[in-house]
């Protein structure tokens, strides 16, 4: 308290100085027009840029829940796209006059579930992602991973709340794919070389291919929706063993940074699965 005393005493004449230059200021921008205008506009400036860097900062703490929100957001969407849907076939159909027939049924294939990258590895020659969403999410194996630039890999295992991809990045996968200007077909593996490469093996000579040309999924797959973006094409080769195209596929998806990924659903699954088993019993 002594050296409060002390502290006013010493700087008496600037602390008053102070007070009356504040209350000359007070008078002059309260009964002065053109002053409190100055005043106003410069406060408002001041107190404007303020708001911004408050604002900045809030949005940046609550970029993590606005981006949950957006990829809940994206799976819904991604999963009323018409690849991922199937409409009623009304070529032949028992028509009862007492009962309206929409023929515009459509029934929704593929699901898509937004999931969180917890670990992921790419230099190996037998890379794998793991995914914070597991079985009691809905996950099961064999389940496709897509992200929003393409096709990420395949579910090989499941846990509680956890599951493990096979990425494209991988010695022993294997994807059927398509050029997506509807020709083509080939399957998709990758050599272990260069992680932002893939080799489309098996494609025809019939068949025109340019550098640049998109390769999606296939639409004989069960497991991926059709369309699906996986690369495109950065060379073309000749395999003299069996007179058709290999071609080089620069990635889609940058698997060195991937931070979230969506993990999708065949409704019909298990259907497709009981009628395959019937075909391998005969």
């Amino acid at each position: 308290m002594r050296n409060i005393f002390l502290f006013i005493r010493r700087y008496a004449i600037f602390i008053l100085f102070l007070i009356m230059q504040t209350t000359a200021l007070s008078m002059l921008f309260s009964y002065n027009r053109f002053h409190s205008t100055l005043y106003g506009m410069f406060s408002s400036e001041v107190s404007g840029r303020l708001n911004d860097r408050v604002d900045n900062v809030y949005s940046y703490f609550s970029l993590r829940e606005e981006n949950e929100k957006l990829r809940a957001q994206n799976a819904q969407l991604l999963s009323q796209l018409p690849s991922g849907q199937l409409f009623a076939d009304t070529t032949k159909r028992l028509v009862r006059d007492t009962v309206k027939i929409d023929s515009t049924n459509s029934y929704r294939q593929f699901e898509f579930m937004d999931a969180h990258v917890i670990s992921n590895s790419v230099f190996l020659q037998q890379n794998y992602m793991m995914l914070h969403r597991g079985s009691n999410q809905g996950v099961q194996a064999n389940m496709a991973v897509v992200g929003p630039e393409g096709v990420i890999g395949t579910v090989i295992g499941v846990s509680s709340n956890m599951s493990t991809v096979m990425s494209l990045l991988h010695r022993q996968t294997k994807l059927i794919a398509v050029l997506k200007k509807g020709s083509g077909l080939g399957e998709i593996v990758w050599d272990g070389k260069d992680p932002q490469t893939l080799i489309l093996n098996k494609i025809p000579k019939t068949v025109v291919v340019k550098v640049g040309d998109t390769v999606v999924t296939s639409p004989y797959s069960d497991r991926f929706p059709p369309g699906m973006n996986i690369g495109f094409v950065s060379a073309v080769t000749n395999d003299q063993e069996t007179n058709t195209y290999i071609l080089k596929v620069r990635t889609a998806i940058d698997f060195s940074n991937v931070h979230h990924a969506f993990v999708v659903k065949n409704k019909l699954q298990n259907e497709m699965d009981e009628l395959k088993s019937k075909l391998n019993k005969e």
